[in-house]
């Protein structure tokens, strides 16, 4: 089978259903699953052979999409979860715990930002933030208890590429796998390729891409050698008393390289239920399928709103990677090399007070608080998506109390224009 993305995102992990050769996927609305004697029953909860149990463990339509992300990505295995902040918060509790730390970009979405600042901070999870324009800075910050590093590809809302290989390159001899957070540029950038070893995706976003589907994904590079630093690494390296002791790194030896994505599965999401619904990992897939395309548009579109905001008085300054110059444009040439993403913000001229005049003036993008979906959106972060964070959080995120997100959707690009244009002189 074609490797290529357009190819992967309609094949993978799927032909058609055996009982019936229906080649839409079904949705397996069922909570269990007859098993086929006491031995194989017996087998599936040792961990002996894979198989489902139960649908808050697994499920054969959530299976799919795990497998058609992972093969899009060049991962071994994947996980579905119930959003993309649950797959944010899995990604690091399957690795640290109380006392232990990760290092992390400023450069995030709001609520993971507040996820690890206060959240995880109660559960004993120290998160310290770097600024990710020095990648020595993760170097600098990490201790002998740091157990991961974690960044965005395109940071929302600063949307400057990170230094995906510059940062792996730092962690891998010391034993700290990069996560990546993938959820803005799918397609555009493969991670993995450039050594990050787990991604995580909002799948509410670009993956679904129609707003329908609350859902998160957890993908396993399989090329992290977690037993090689069992001292870096003591969640998948001794023994794990939820478990019957087992010792992750080892356990899954015949069943492949799967150890990170096999313990989230069989510890955290069997413990605390996170489970994505079979209905929304059917919509979902039914994104994934126009994913390639949509990301082509999107990206087309977004690069000309960029230039054309770019041009008008209204606006001080436009965040872009296509209006970046420097470490910027340098990193958005190696790591976006599928596109520039279709995210675009902006600073009005009247500042605060211009923003919501602006957003109210708006006829054709919806404004609400999600990204990616195919319809144009916009949102105005110091007030809504990240209004928890306190106004030095605010900055150190890229958010400023006159910056307008958008979010350019698949329209024509004449209509969005129109509409731009239309707001802009409403709101002076």
């Amino acid at each position: 089978m074609s490797h290529k993305p357009e190819t992967l995102a309609l094949h993978a992990g799927w032909r058609a259903d055996p009982a019936t050769g229906a080649v839409a996927v079904p949705i397996y609305q069922t909570t269990s699953y007859q098993f086929q004697s006491a031995e194989h029953a017996a087998n599936l909860f040792a961990l002996k052979e894979l198989g489902n149990i139960y649908t808050r463990i697994m499920n054969p339509t959530n299976d799919v999409l795990e497998k058609r992300v992972a093969a899009l990505d060049g991962g071994v295995a994947a996980l579905a979860l119930a959003s993309g902040q649950a797959a944010t918060a899995f990604a690091v509790q399957n690795l640290a715990r109380a006392g232990d730390n990760i290092v992390s970009s400023t450069d995030l979405y709001g609520g993971t930002w507040n996820q690890f600042a206060n959240t995880l901070k109660d559960q004993g999870i120290e998160v310290r933030f770097v600024d990710p324009e020095d990648p020595e800075n993760f170097r600098r910050a990490t201790d002998a208890r740091t157990r991961a590093y974690y960044a965005e590809t395109l940071p929302n809302p600063k949307l400057i590429a990170f230094p995906i290989g510059e940062v792996a390159a730092i962690g891998r001899p010391l034993g700290i796998p990069l996560i990546m957070d993938n959820t803005a540029a799918p397609i555009i950038t493969r991670p993995f390729d450039h050594g990050a070893a787990v991604i995580v995706y909002s799948t509410t976003k670009y993956l679904g891409g129609h707003g329908n589907s609350i859902g998160g994904l957890l993908v396993d590079s399989g090329n992290f050698p977690w037993e090689e630093h069992a001292e870096r690494q003591p969640a998948l390296n001794t023994p794990d008393p939820s478990y019957h002791g087992a010792i992750w790194s080892e356990a899954v030896k015949p069943l492949g390289p799967i150890a990170y994505i096999l313990k989230a599965r069989t510890t955290l999401l069997r413990d605390l239920g996170s489970c994505m619904s079979p209905f929304n990992a059917f919509l979902t897939l039914q994104g994934v399928e126009t994913v390639a395309l949509r990301m082509e548009r999107h990206c087309a579109n977004t690069s000309a709103v960029a230039a054309w905001l770019a041009k008008r008085p209204e606006i001080t300054k436009v965040f872009h990677p296509s209006q970046q110059a420097g470490v910027g444009k340098q990193r958005a040439e190696k790591y976006l090399r599928g596109g520039q993403g279709g995210l675009v913000g902006f600073e009005l001229r009247g500042g605060r007070e211009a923003g919501p005049k602006f957003i109210d003036a708006l006829k054709l993008f919806y404004h609400v608080a999600n990204i990616g979906d195919a319809r144009s959106l916009v949102i105005h972060p110091a007030t809504t998506t990240h209004s928890q964070l306190s106004p030095t959080e605010q900055l150190a995120t890229g958010v400023t109390e006159g910056y307008v997100r958008l979010s350019i959707g698949i329209e024509h690009i004449d209509d969005i224009l129109a509409d731009l244009d239309q707001a802009l002189k409403t709101a002076g």
